[in-house]
């Protein structure tokens, strides 16, 4: 699991184009597509992970507190609200407030910003060609070519 701003370090250094070698820099960019591609499908994993996750921890806080503790729920450190066993009606408030459940909601979102990051740098990437062909030709006009 990368930091997003491990990723923000990496895309500053990669971003950056040579205007001196502009043949090198259209060579790099299979490489670096190659890079975030391969960022973007662990993170994308690691969301799927969290996904899941997310569906038993609903599932497991439901029964929670629907049923109330168990030696299960007890282990993890799981406690009722102060007035006991709540209202089918009520639950989703306690769940949507739950503390492990907005944990892992941020958890969520944080990786869903990350590969939203990730899949613009491969949209930059792929358009990253064309630009270097404009700023070879932009030169050549320059130059009275």
């Amino acid at each position: 699991m990368m930091k997003i701003e491990d990723i923000f370090t990496q895309w500053k250094e990669d971003s950056d184009i040579d205007r001196t070698e502009l043949g090198d820099e259209v060579l790099k960019i299979p490489k670096l597509h190659h890079k975030y591609y391969q960022m973007f499908i662990g993170e994308r994993l690691l969301l799927r992970q969290y996904d899941a996750e997310m569906k038993q921890l609903k599932l497991d806080k439901y029964e929670f507190y629907t049923q109330g503790p168990n030696e299960e729920t007890k282990e993890k450190g799981w406690v009722m609200p102060a007035k006991g066993l709540i209202l089918k009606s009520d639950i989703p408030m306690y769940m949507e407030a739950d503390r492990d459940i907005v944990k892992l909601s941020l958890k969520i979102g944080i990786q869903n910003e990350k590969i939203d990051f990730i899949e613009s740098i491969i949209k930059s990437l792929v358009n990253r060609g064309f630009n270097i062909k404009a700023a070879i030709d932009w030169q050549k006009f320059t130059m009275g070519a």
